[in-house]
């Protein structure tokens, strides 16, 4: 059954990639981000295959968000948000942190989710129908050095999960979380400051998670029948044990 799914963070890395599969599977698609080009790219490379809407917005702007989602034409209703957009910034001991990566994180991983839910559930509650599909982290559930307010707020992202799911049970709309481990993605070039040499030396000796392959769960995910509900998903590399295990040649 084709749905109409929106997707924050849709310009790189796991957002683009699960718009590339659901759009080529016919779902329409509202890709949101805040490079309008790319948003743009990404838009007439799947026009094709999928009727899609281009939201381009910063996900820290809660009125930018607001708007963006009540600009979309009433017939459209939203039955999957996938919840993708987070950043990490820095890699540095609490008492060294950089206070601007910390609200950086907090605005974007918590904030910004809590915004774009905010203005899509109460029309899957009038429905009494829909799905989110929350993009967590394995830093939500151990911790690691260094990892503080990125590892704090992928912990928020966990309890707001959980949270939803209880909320929204009542309404009949599927909650869910999927937890990667190490994904190569633009992440670390993020986290490292465009440093693109110590960004690749974290997938180095071993083959982390493709975004691709995030995408696939996604699609699996929402293929699930009605009464099915993949709640919370643990989703690693083979060679990644724990946040800081990884089997390296």
């Amino acid at each position: 059954m084709q749905k109409t799914i929106l997707i924050t963070g849709a310009t790189s890395g796991i957002g683009r990639a699960t718009a590339r599969l659901l759009g080529k599977a016919g779902h329409t698609l509202i890709l949101c981000g805040r490079r309008a080009e790319r948003l743009q790219e990404l838009k007439q490379e799947l026009a094709a295959h999928s009727n899609v809407y281009a939201l381009s917005f910063d996900i820290r702007d809660k009125v930018a968000v607001q708007q963006a989602i009540a600009g979309i034409p009433s017939h459209v209703e939203i039955d999957v948000l996938l919840n993708n957009a987070g950043n990490a910034h820095g890699l540095s001991p609490i008492h060294e942190g950089n206070i601007e990566d910390w609200e950086a994180m907090l605005d974007i991983n918590v904030k910004g989710l809590l915004y774009v839910s905010r203005a899509v559930l109460p029309g899957m509650v009038a429905r009494k129908s829909g799905q989110v599909i929350n993009i967590g982290s394995i830093a939500g559930r151990e911790v690691y050095a260094n990892g503080n307010v990125y590892n704090a707020s992928k912990f928020a992202v966990q309890a707001l999960n959980d949270a939803m799911r209880l909320d929204l049970n009542a309404h009949g709309i599927k909650v869910s979380q999927i937890a990667p481990g190490l994904v190569e993605t633009e992440f670390s070039e993020v986290r490292f400051k465009g440093d693109t040499h110590q960004a690749k030396k974290v997938y180095e000796g071993y083959k982390a998670l493709q975004a691709e392959d995030l995408a696939e769960l996604v699609a699996f995910m929402l293929s699930r029948p009605a009464h099915v509900n993949l709640a919370d998903v643990l989703i690693l590399p083979t060679a990644q044990a724990a946040s800081t295990v990884v089997k390296k040649r």
